[in-house]
């Protein structure tokens, strides 16, 4: 029997830890490593048109499934290209191993043909970054990698020269046992105790929830009960909190809306439960805090603390629950559902009533509709900018759905990687990515992995020729929108000459049936929707600075002879401003 090399080692090790698929573009130095899954029948390559895709493919992959997934870059820029999906997938909390294979060993430090140092490069979006000099260091290096990934639910990146790559194995490597999953933690009783005392003396309590109540729904809303609190949510926590809550009070946050930041701020003891929420100018600062975290590094970054509490979520509140008083008062639980209720009626429904013949198309009306036709187990994935506000205001968790992006690294053209990646899990799932005009054109070249694979992914996409959340930056700042359009081609026709279905809508009488015909197909599909580039996303609460930057650059743009502009957006807009 033929002698195991690095590589063949290296896969092998990948396979026993959960990995089904390698995400990458091959390249020299990655070679002995891609013959190696081409002849492990337990694993896949997956071909994408540029790593930072593979990158972010890999990491929605590990945000759906839990497990750690993979990726790969060749040498110098190939592996350089993984660099931001990998930031993403590391706040994100999603265990990713990233190999980086790399120059002949023998020419590190010589300024050699494509050298760059994916050792030091990575450290900064990763728990575990390291270079492979010798064979004799598998296989433990990439079994700590793997450790530090599912562990400490991140990116670990392993740095392995091509030439070491195709060496023979150590002899007799022993191989450890590997974690493929994550404990619970319990907090300490003393931690428990003074929760038990701050709750029961304090008249109106608030839950703030992040993505560290995934898995924890069940205990929440028992929890919520039993202290008769308001529950707001960040956008992460979302998917996870807002289904099945009678006590859902919306989200705070630049994209938020309803009475969440109202309920944060009128209480007397706020919560944070499994958010590392990164907007403290949302947060109170003069009401007492409470904070649970698995990530004993988050308490306390983000805002002052009256008490630090490390556990999960769910263990922690089980622990709880049984011990807090249950409180009578139902006053402030109902002006915040009352305040809530009316906040929606006035802003998050303004763009869907009486727009079936507005042209251009509402891009709420667009998310609306989605809403609607899209599957109860659908996986969105969303770009970042005006997407993720249509996808946070219109689209409706229920326990099965996923709803994923770049929301802590806020990156542009991740919906379609991510997509591709949650697509590779289950191809009988529907996936659908929500896609802008400008995410989507950025990494445009990975529709075509698509088509090779024939992922029935179906692509949203909201084409309103411009990067709308810049231009709502600029205006609010005072400053004219400059530099923000997109002269976009008709992207409907680009897909159809991939060989996927195309549809472009541009009437809203259109939406319905052509979102219903593309999520019917059963390849990928993609809708070109030509949305109104004048809607633009309202902040839940507008400073004065806000508005003054506002009428500012409304100033200029008339100025400069764009009054119709201003009329318009007005028309667009004034309904769903809430006053300062």
């Amino acid at each position: 029997m033929a002698k195991q090399n690095v590589a063949e080692q290296f896969v092998d090790i990948l396979v026993r830890a959960g990995v089904r698929r390698l995400y990458g573009v091959v390249g020299d130095s990655l070679n002995p490593v891609v013959d190696a899954v081409r002849r492990n029948a337990a694993i896949d390559w997956i071909h994408v048109r540029h790593e930072e895709t593979a990158a972010f493919a890999a990491g929605a992959e590990a945000q759906i499934t839990g497990k750690l997934a993979a990726c790969a870059g060749s040498c110098g820029p190939g592996n350089l290209h993984l660099i931001n999906g990998l930031y993403d997938a590391h706040r994100s909390m999603a265990p990713v191993l990233a190999l980086a294979s790399h120059i002949p060993s023998s020419e590190i430090g010589l300024g050699y043909f494509q050298e760059t140092h994916p050792d030091r490069l990575f450290q900064e979006c990763s728990h575990y970054s390291e270079l492979i000099s010798s064979p004799q260091q598998m296989p433990r290096l990439l079994q700590t990698a793997i450790q530090h990934a599912v562990g400490q639910s991140g990116v670990s990146v392993v740095a392995l020269p091509g030439d070491i790559a195709a060496e023979p194995a150590p002899e007799k490597a022993a191989q450890s046992a590997l974690v493929t999953s994550r404990p619970t933690v319990r907090p300490g009783d003393a931690e428990i105790d003074a929760l038990v005392e701050m709750i029961d003396a304090a008249g109106k309590v608030t839950l703030f929830c992040g993505s560290g109540t995934a898995g924890a729904h069940a205990e929440v809303m028992e929890f919520a009960q039993k202290i008769k609190s308001p529950v707001g949510h960040a956008l992460r926590g979302k998917e996870f909190i807002q289904y099945d809550n009678e006590f859902d009070v919306g989200m705070s946050g630049l994209l938020g809306y309803g009475a969440a930041y109202a309920a944060t701020h009128e209480c007397d003891l706020l919560i944070l439960l499994g958010t590392d929420f990164p907007y403290n100018a949302f947060l109170p600062d003069d009401v007492r805090i409470a904070q649970i975290d698995v990530r004993p590094e988050v308490l306390g970054r983000r805002s002052r603390l009256d008490l630090a509490v490390w556990g999960d979520v769910r263990e922690t509140l089980r622990c709880l629950v049984p011990r807090v008083k249950e409180k009578t008062d139902r006053r402030f639980l109902d002006r915040m559902l009352k305040k809530h209720a009316d906040a929606l009626e006035g802003v998050v429904s303004a763009y869907t009533r009486k727009v079936d013949k507005h042209v251009p198309i509402h891009p709420e009306y667009v998310a609306a509709v989605l809403d609607e036709v899209a599957d109860d187990d659908a996986v969105f994935t969303v770009d970042t900018g005006m997407c993720n506000v249509w996808a946070a205001r219109y689209i409706s968790p229920n326990g099965r759905r996923r709803i994923i992006g770049s929301f802590t690294h806020g990156s542009m053209a991740n919906a379609l990687p991510m997509a591709i990646g949650a697509q590779f899990t289950d191809r009988r799932r529907q996936v659908v990515s929500m896609s802008g005009d400008g995410g989507f054109a950025m990494l445009m070249g990975d529709f075509l992995t698509l088509a090779q694979y024939d992922l029935p992914v179906k692509i949203v996409l909201f084409d309103n020729s411009s990067l709308g959340m810049v231009e709502l930056e600029m205006m609010v700042s005072g400053l004219p929108a400059y530099g923000t359009a997109n002269t976009n081609p008709d992207f409907a026709a680009v897909a159809r000459a991939c060989g996927v279905y195309g549809i472009r809508v541009e009437r809203p009488k259109q939406l319905a049936g052509a979102l219903k015909d593309a999520l019917r197909h059963k390849g990928p599909a993609l809708v070109d929707v030509v949305t109104d580039p004048n809607a633009l996303s309202i902040p839940p609460r507008i400073s004065a600075e806000m508005v003054t930057g506002f009428a500012l650059s409304a100033s200029k743009i008339v100025l400069d002879g764009g009054v119709g502009r201003m009329l318009q957006m007005a028309r667009s807009n004034l309904r769903n401003v809430p006053r300062p």
